[in-house]
């Protein structure tokens, strides 16, 4: 699956951006890829149901195939292996033991979540407040901070705040130290 360069980067465009189109030299300009490799790459990407395409105005375009069986994990995949997220994620481990962090809102382009950023841990929330002020000074991040005991608690009363973190398939969750607990939330 991740065989090629231009692959990887086909996949990171089109997954970090799920309800865009793109035709072939927009994507040359984008990725810094030659069009012959991309040519290939989308076409495979097309065969194995990931990508669906539509030609408008003369020119093909691609997208995500939404109804791909995959898509869920393979989202997982390339959201997690964002690099700014897993630096994100040291930073915020220096603050305390994080057993859970879900990132959701302004990190995945969805303003109308609830919260931004959701930790299940010992963290002080003043430290939170100040490490969030000085890392997205030009954003106001909404973020939920739960000891573990509230959380699996919360989980054992199924609670409707909790439940949505763990069943939206675009959040991102960066860490699960209690998959065991959480493992009901995230298949229903």
């Amino acid at each position: 699956m991740f065989g090629s360069g231009a692959r990887v980067k086909l996949l990171q465009q089109f997954l970090n951006n799920q309800d865009q189109e793109f035709f072939i030299r927009e994507l040359t300009r984008i990725l810094d890829e030659q069009i012959n490799s991309l040519r290939r790459e989308l076409e495979n990407l097309e065969n194995i149901g990931l990508l669906k395409s539509r030609e408008r105005n003369r020119k093909k375009y691609y997208q995500i195939n939404h109804h791909f069986l995959l898509l869920p994990e393979l989202t997982s995949i390339i959201r997690k292996t964002n690099e700014s997220n897993q630096t994100l994620l040291k930073k915020l481990s220096k603050l305390g033991n994080i057993d859970v962090l879900i990132l959701t809102g302004a990190f995945i382009g969805r303003e109308d979540e609830d919260v931004d950023l959701f930790i299940v841990g010992d963290v002080k929330e003043e430290d939170l407040e100040a490490f969030l002020n000085e890392n997205f000074p030009e954003q106001i991040i909404r973020h939920g901070n739960m000891t573990k005991e509230d959380f699996l608690y919360r989980i054992t009363l199924r609670d409707k705040f909790v439940q949505k973190l763990f069943s939206k398939t675009q959040n991102i969750l960066l860490k699960n130290k209690l998959k065991k607990d959480t493992e009901p939330l995230i298949t229903q």
